[in-house]
């Protein structure tokens, strides 16, 4: 089976389709496919065993897209089927251009994201869900209705996003809840050297992902300055680093809050490894990879409980979760959790074992399949 995977980001970006798309295509090329991806990227991204061609984000934006489909429908035509875990409006028209089926990835409302990316709505993706936006919603609105109701299947990572889908108009026999496979962990390097590696003494929280408004990084700044001896290291990049710099700044907590930057998968790992809990406090999400990654590192999660994130976290058995946009709930979980070694440790103990269903070789198995029925 021939293969076409695309993706808007891809490594050294950061972010959940950067680390679920090359994985997806090693696995394809590993079980004997042929596979290319096409991706979009800052510089040309690094060598793999199979083809990866980049569409410049320099470009400008318009012209970004054309040539985007334009590259998108040119190698859609060598393949069986298309594989989308982003670009989905491109890889559409693409897939239907060259005639080839294609098998969308959500990872969440794309109509929602980009609007709320662009500043034109505000708000959650549940609100959203009942207007708004005015004529730049509606069109979109209408792209994603295309993209989903033509694909010949739709993964979605939670069924808290398969019931948004459905609402979408995807036919039921179109659709299935198909969950962010944990990733394997494994390091030569002890728990105690790597909390020396990443400087953590006492309660070390940390972070992984992009820095957007969707996270709601504020709100964690202020949780974690109402509780003292505690300690967040950030990794990632993104839109609101340099607001986040400032807010560390203004709420005094230089030293005990640090921004690692990027890091590579396999260093995140290790550092939620070497940490005593993962946080998450954004305001909307589907099913976050770090928090599969989280516990699949053997590490509790403390997150607000949105989205998919309850279908992964269950409240005081594998972490804790508090309501949304609340930062005294999370100081409070936080709080809790430092002060209470008997809970640290039965949350820790259960982590690794939550996440043990969602292997990776039964989640890209079943992936496999669709794709060849799509193809067939």
């Amino acid at each position: 089976m021939r293969v076409l995977v695309v993706s808007g980001i891809w490594p050294p970006d950061v972010g959940g389709p950067a680390s679920h798309a090359p994985d997806v295509a090693a696995f394809l090329r590993g079980r004997g496919h042929d596979v290319e991806a096409v991706v979009t990227a800052d510089t040309p991204p690094p060598p793999e065993q199979y083809p990866v061609r980049f569409v410049s984000r320099r470009l400008p934006r318009g012209v970004r897209h054309v040539v985007a489909l334009a590259l998108v429908l040119r190698r859609a035509r060598r393949v069986d089927v298309v594989y989308t875990t982003g670009m989905f409006g491109r890889s559409a028209v693409g897939a239907v251009l060259a005639r080839r089926p294609y098998v969308v990835k959500l990872t969440g409302d794309p109509a929602f994201e980009r609007l709320r990316w662009r500043g034109v709505v505000d708000g959650d993706v549940e609100a959203f869900q009942h207007g708004g936006g005015g004529l730049q919603g509606a069109a979109l609105r209408a792209l994603r209705g295309f993209t989903l109701r033509r694909a010949a299947f739709v993964f979605c990572p939670s069924a808290y996003l398969h019931e948004l889908a459905l609402g979408w108009g995807v036919a039921p026999d179109r659709v299935a809840v198909l969950p962010n496979p944990a990733p394997v962990f494994r390091s030569a390097t002890s728990r105690e050297e790597l909390r020396a590696q990443f400087g953590f003494a006492g309660t070390a929280l940390a972070f992984a992902g992009r820095l957007t408004a969707q996270k709601e990084l504020p709100s964690l700044l202020d949780a974690v300055a109402r509780v003292g001896g505690v300690t967040l290291a950030l990794a990632g990049d993104g839109p609101e680093r340099s607001a986040l710099e400032r807010g560390i700044a203004d709420r005094g907590l230089d030293g005990r809050v640090r921004l690692l930057g990027p890091l590579p998968r396999e260093r995140v790992l290790e550092l939620f490894h070497a940490a005593d809990a993962a946080v998450l406090s954004s305001a909307w999400e589907n099913f976050p990879h770090t928090v599969v990654e989280a516990l699949a590192a053997g590490t509790p999660v403390l997150s607000t409980a949105v989205g998919g994130v309850a279908e992964v976290v269950t409240d005081g058995v594998n972490g804790l979760l508090v309501p949304a946009g609340d930062a005294d709930a999370l100081a409070e979980a936080i709080r809790r959790f430092a002060g209470d070694e008997e809970l640290r440790n039965r949350l820790r103990a259960a982590a690794a074992s939550s996440v043990r269903a969602y292997a990776a070789e039964t989640v890209f198995g079943e992936l496999e399949a669709m794709l060849r029925r799509a193809a067939a």
